[in-house]
């Protein structure tokens, strides 16, 4: 057992190969080992996590998940630790593993309550194996009313709370609550999270809702190989940066050119800023010459904080020959300049209003989808409404299957997509999917996503292929602001200036 820590490498597996891997696992063991041993893993977990609790209160649903939890209860009864346990099966109709766990935790001497304990404090315990896994996907009938009382209390509860393979109501292929469960208002969770992933790591801990419930994610594969089943999608993790050599100069590291910031004068909407906060991020990421066009004739010709930024008009550039970072804050002045960027820039980060753009232009989506037969690279950054756009569908959608709405706006543009969100999913035609580990709450603020565009195009324009360029630049991005001080406002200029730190990032 070990905590999965972002600086890991990890494979991720669907519902599906687990349960494969799990019947696999069980026909070649003794009857019972698998949840023996599931059990003594989260015994494990739970005395280490409050070893001085004078309760630890473990809430069992009628199936495996909750024979896992008896079986805990059980291994943690012999140490000697308090434990209490309110079991929603009954022995004419629980499963033969988790009848036989149940039989075990009796004779253990194990306590058995109806109800949840009145009063738990911050060093105790609670144990969520009402469900796991065990929520059939598409399912529509309500969960039951006693099961939703028990969920309550561990998210009200003062004590930390430790979830069985996923927490209960989250489904561990989308990272979404199904129908009937609501996930936990902050407020009302104030205590520790953690999740013990039995046999695999499941995706919906990692992107979605699936962070804040599972919060600290631990796991142990019961000793069993989940190599034997091809993984649903990766943890990414940082690479070691390129070693710059001395004998080089800004030319070997690539220009980038960002075009967008759409002028007052148009639309009396000014998003110069974005742009701007791109190019920056553009320089600080490493960009050799980082070229600024603004649109609809902002009158800006020096960025006074940056002036390392060089600003052009879009007549003026060599489209053919830079890494293009287009759409940043473009409005509607972005749609003029869009099928010039599309047929001939060879490497190009899309984001924002360049995307809005593409969504409404049929023959605009034709020319990017065929970038890459003229072997040009894409990156499409978007957030949910922007992804909802391109795919025709609503932001409801979109985050109900995260993984699976990157993969179609990927096969479909044949390009590298990053859908940004707690979570963010990169997609390509070619690759394992990946789901990116850090990064947090305080990135939900105006310009971090310019920020990302920019430090993506930096990163390609200096040799890295794309879709490391996609991977790195998102990870990069997201602990940036994970090591921002605490105390410290989180902007989009903040954000840059921490990009710049290599001793902060690596």
């Amino acid at each position: 057992m070990y905590r999965i820590c972002p600086d890991q490498p990890h494979t991720l597996h669907d519902t599906a190969a687990t349960r494969r891997l799990e019947q696999s696992a069980a026909a070649l063991l003794p009857a019972h080992t698998l949840m023996q041993r599931a059990g003594l893993a989260v015994a494990r977990l739970a005395r280490a996590l409050a070893p001085h609790a004078r309760t630890i209160w473990i809430a069992c649903g009628p199936g495996n998940n909750g024979g896992d939890g008896l079986e805990a209860a059980a291994n943690l009864h012999q140490w000697g630790m308090p434990v209490l346990v309110t079991w929603l099966g009954t022995p004419d109709t629980a499963p033969p593993d988790a009848l036989g766990s149940w039989q075990r935790a009796r004779q253990a001497g194990v306590q058995f309550a109806s109800e949840a304990p009145a009063t738990l404090g911050p060093n105790d315990l609670c144990i969520d194996a009402l469900l796991g896994i065990g929520l059939t996907p598409g399912n529509t009938r309500p969960p039951e009313n006693r099961l939703l009382a028990l969920l309550q209390h561990l998210h009200h509860s003062q004590a930390p709370l430790l979830a069985v393979d996923l927490p209960t109501g989250l489904q561990g292929d989308t990272g979404q609550y199904d129908p009937g469960f609501i996930a936990p208002a902050a407020p009302t969770a104030p205590s520790a999270r953690h999740t013990l992933s039995l046999l695999t790591l499941k995706p919906g801990l990692f992107t979605g809702a699936g962070r804040d419930a599972s919060g600290t994610v631990w796991f142990d594969d019961l000793d069993c190989d989940a190599g034997r089943e091809p993984p649903c999608a990766q943890l990414s993790i940082l690479r070691n940066a390129p070693v710059r050599l001395h004998a080089s100069h800004k030319g070997s590291y690539g220009d980038v050119a960002v075009v967008g910031g759409e002028g007052l004068a148009a639309r009396g909407m000014g998003m110069g800023g974005a742009a701007l906060l791109a190019a920056r991020a553009a320089l600080h990421g490493g960009a050799g010459r980082v070229l600024v066009t603004l649109l609809e004739g902002t009158p800006l010709e020096i960025d006074v904080q940056q002036p390392e930024l060089m600003f052009r008009h879009f007549h003026a550039l060599q489209l053919t020959q830079l890494t293009v970072v287009c759409g940043c804050g473009g409005g509607q002045a972005v749609c003029a300049i869009l099928p010039k960027v599309l047929t001939q820039a060879p490497r190009l980060v899309l984001d924002a209003d360049g995307l809005n753009a593409i969504a409404t232009d049929p023959a605009l989506q034709q020319t990017l989808a065929g970038r890459a037969q003229g072997s040009m690279t894409t990156v499409l950054t978007p957030h949910p409404l922007e992804a909802a756009r391109l795919l025709g569908t609503s932001t409801g959608a979109v985050q109900a299957n995260r993984l699976e709405a990157a993969q179609r706006l990927a096969t479909h543009f044949q390009c590298i997509v990053v859908l940004k969100g707690s979570g963010s999913i990169i997609a390509s035609p070619e690759h394992v999917r990946l789901i990116n580990p850090t990064g947090n709450p305080r990135l939900a603020t105006a310009g971090t996503g310019d920020v990302l565009a920019g430090l993506i195009g930096a990163l390609m324009a200096s040799g890295m292929d794309a879709w490391r360029a996609a991977a790195e630049g998102v990870y990069r991005h997201g602990l940036s602001a994970d090591h921002c001080p605490p105390k410290q406002s989180l902007t989009a200029s903040t954000l840059v200036r921490q990009i710049g730190l290599p001793s902060q990032i690596t």
